[in-house]
């Protein structure tokens, strides 16, 4: 019976060409870097460094509320009428602008499917 062997590393990456708005180049660039690192380097991050490194000054709280929303193809109105939240209190809690709290924090859990002290 033969064993199994490492399978040598071959590098099969292919090139992409993106069309993207020019606000948009640096903050591509450093998510590309991050999903496909430089060899040698480890390939995992910890949530607190990768969101103060990427979105550095904003809440934790807030990108997690936009980034699961966006997740969830919801607008700001839709999550709003979801949740009986206003949508003016959505858009300042994913501003940083206001904090989201436990019950509220709830509702969203519940209409955006994750667990609800991702927003605490």
């Amino acid at each position: 019976m033969l064993a199994h062997t490492k399978a040598h590393h071959t590098d099969n990456r292919v090139p992409l060409t993106l069309l993207v708005h020019p606000i948009n180049v640096e903050r591509i660039k450093k998510y590309v870097a991050y999903i496909e690192p430089e060899e040698g380097e480890e390939g995992s991050i910890a949530a607190e460094e990768f969101l103060s490194k990427y979105f550095p000054g904003e809440v934790k709280e807030a990108i997690v509320l936009r980034g699961s929303r966006g997740r969830e193809c919801l607008t700001q109105k839709q999550l709003a009428e979801m949740t009986g939240i206003p949508q003016r209190h959505i858009s300042e809690m994913e501003h940083g602008r206001r904090t989201i709290g436990k019950e509220r924090a709830k509702k969203l859990a519940a209409a955006l499917n994750c667990d609800y002290r991702l927003f605490l």
